[in-house]
């Protein structure tokens, strides 16, 4: 499988083991991270429709953690804190350094908040691509957690990946099609995904006793026919909280795959804001 998988992006080497990161775009523009949810086989391909048209202003890196994309595949440590450092190392060895504006998608939005609270200097804003937030979880049981994870590891034992893990090819080339075809048998509900599963409330519980951290935001926040049912109501009570600007579109919890024209136009104007 590794003499077939080609990475378009470095691979970089965090405390004995290999994450993969994408970058495009002018070193001096603004940098824009982003950040997948859970479970996403290749983030690198995922989030391409939207960097190929972000990267003609900003500074655009696809960041994919221990079990995604191209990145190595082991029994990593989940916890939040760990996450964001490996993140912050890998960006620090190849030479880039905040202020950042994340961009989390799905469950990648604790992280982001929580890098916002340990290096504050580091983060500019936050866009929420349809980012969860503790209020999200706070309906989340650790039997959901359990029956989530079932569901992963019988997936994974009756090959259930394409069913389960559907692809979009928006953007991508036949090669890269195919590249995402061969993540997707690698990827799926490993045991990455499985140990951040497995720490999620408590991850959300770190963030939530830390208090939030004031900095611009922006969400993007789907029609929640994808999600769990509290998903977009919680993030219209974060947004209240921390005054930040909320947009809503009538589309699936991938808005990148349907509104990346639409995102892109509001991210320029959100941006700019921040410059004045």
């Amino acid at each position: 499988m590794k003499k077939i998988l080609e990475c378009n992006g470095e691979l970089v080497n965090v405390n004995g083991y290999n994450i993969h990161v994408y970058r495009q775009g002018n070193i001096n523009k603004p940098k824009i991270v982003l950040m997948s949810g859970s479970g996403t086989i290749a983030p690198v391909y995922d989030f391409k429709i939207l960097y190929e048209k972000l990267s003609k202003s900003f500074r655009v890196i696809v960041m994919e953690k221990f079990g995604y994309g191209y990145s190595d595949i082991f029994d990593s440590p989940a916890d939040i804190d760990t996450i964001v450092s490996t993140q912050k190392k890998a960006l620090e060895t190849i030479g880039e350094n905040g202020p950042y504006i994340l961009m989390p998608h799905s469950m990648s939005g604790i992280e982001a908040l929580r890098w916002a609270q340990l290096h504050p200097d580091d983060v500019s804003a936050i866009i929420g691509n349809d980012m969860c937030t503790p209020l999200t979880y706070s309906v989340w049981t650790d039997e959901q957690i359990e029956k989530k994870i079932r569901l992963m590891k019988f997936a994974t034992k009756y090959k259930l990946q394409g069913l389960l893990c559907p692809l979009s090819n928006r953007s991508l080339t036949k090669s890269e099609i195919k590249q995402q075809k061969l993540l997707r048998k690698r990827n799926a509900f490993n045991i990455c995904c499985i140990n951040e599963s497995k720490e999620v409330l408590n991850n959300v519980a770190v963030v939530k006793n830390a208090g939030y951290t004031e900095c611009p935001i922006l969400l993007f926040v789907s029609n929640g026919k994808q999600t769990q049912g509290y998903w977009e109501k919680a993030q219209k009570e974060f947004a209240a909280i921390l005054d930040a600007k909320i947009i809503n579109f009538d589309c699936g919890h991938y808005i990148h795959h349907f509104k990346s024209d639409e995102m892109c136009k509001e991210i320029f104007k959100f941006v700019n804001s921040l410059e004045r």
